[in-house]
C-alpha cells in the first residue's frame, strides 16, 4: 500500500512546513527580522504505463498514461527579504534600513556578518557595537566629550563636543548589497554570513544607487504578518490532519484484505 508513504512524506512535510511558521510567530518582535517560507516539490512517479507509448499496430498512442505520485519533499526554506515597518524610537544610536542593505559587522572570528537590525550601543572604547559588543565597520570611534551624535541618511557620524562650535565628522558607516540577499546563511543573533548564494558582498555608502537610507533613532521592525501566518498555521494543520487520515485509512483497507 504505497498511500502509507506517500501520506508520511506529506506529515513529514507539513511537519517542517508547521515548525517554519513556529519562528516565524516567535520572531515577530525581533527587530529586522525576514519570515521565512517552506517550498515543496513532488517526488518521483511510478508509470504503469508510459504516457506517448504505442497501443496498437495502427500507430495510436497512449495520451495520458499512468503515473503515480510518490509524495511530497521540501524543496527550500526561502527568506523573504521584503522592507519591514519603521518604528521610530529617539534613540540616537538606532538605525533603521530603508531600502536594500546590510550593516557590516566585525565578527570574533575575524569573518563579516551582516545585519539589518542596528539597535546599536556604544563600547567602552567609544566604539560604534551591536548588542553582544561587535564592532560595526568601519569602525566609528564617538569621543568621551560627546554631547550628542548624529547620523544622516548616507551614514555619515558627526558629533557635537563642548567647546567646539559645530558638528564635527567622526567616521562613516556602509552598507552592503548582496546579488541575491535570500541566499545569505543565517547564524542567528540577527546575524548573516555571505556564501556561495547569496553572491559577494558590494559595500558603498547609503543612498548610493541601489542602496536604501539609514534613518536615525528608528528601528526595521520585523516583517512576520501574524493574519498570515495564522492563516498558514491553520492550513498546515488541516493539511496534517488529512495525511493522517490517508494512512489511517490505507491501514483499514490492508486489514480488510488481510481478512478476506
Amino acid at each position: 500500500m504505497a498511500a502509507l508513504d506517500t501520506a508520511a512524506t506529506g506529515m513529514l512535510a507539513q511537519q517542517l512546513n508547521v515548525e517554519v511558521i513556529a519562528n516565524n510567530i516567535a520572531n515577530m518582535n525581533t527587530t529586522g527580522f525576514k519570515r521565512q517560507r517552506a517550498e515543496f516539490e513532488d517526488l518521483l512517479y511510478q508509470n504503469l504505463e508510459q504516457v506517448g507509448t504505442s497501443t496498437s499496430e495502427t500507430g495510436t498512442i497512449e495520451p495520458t498514461g499512468i503515473q503515480i505520485g510518490t509524495g511530497v519533499k521540501t524543496s527550500a526554506v526561502y527568506r523573504i527579504i521584503e522592507q519591514g515597518g519603521i518604528n521610530i524610537t529617539e534613540n540616537p544610536l538606532d538605525l533603521a534600513i530603508d531600502g536594500r542593505g546590510y550593516f557590516l559587522v566585525e565578527l570574533p572570528s575575524g569573518e563579516t556578518g551582516y545585519t539589518r537590525a542596528g539597535s546599536f550601543q556604544l563600547s567602552p572604547d567609544g566604539d560604534i557595537v551591536t548588542g553582544e559588543g561587535y564592532i560595526v565597520q568601519p569602525g566609528v570611534t564617538v569621543p568621551d566629550d560627546a554631547t550628542s551624535i548624529s547620523i544622516n541618511s548616507s551614514g555619515e557620524v558627526s558629533v557635537t563636543v563642548d567647546g567646539q562650535v559645530g558638528a564635527i565628522q567622526v567616521g562613516q558607516l556602509q552598507l552592503a548589497t548582496f546579488p541575491n540577499g535570500a541566499g545569505l546563511e543565517a547564524i542567528g543573533g540577527n546575524l548573516f554570513l555571505e556564501s556561495a548564494s547569496s553572491g559577494p558582498a558590494t559595500a558603498s555608502t547609503a543612498g548610493s544607487l541601489g542602496f536604501g537610507l539609514i534613518r536615525q533613532g528608528s528601528l526595521e521592525t520585523s516583517n512576520v504578518n501574524v493574519v498570515q501566518e495564522i492563516t498558514a498555521l491553520i492550513t498546515a494543520q488541516r493539511a496534517y490532519e488529512m495525511n493522517a487520515q490517508v494512512i489511517e485509512s490505507a491501514d483499514e483497507m490492508m486489514q480488510t484484505a488481510t481478512n478476506i
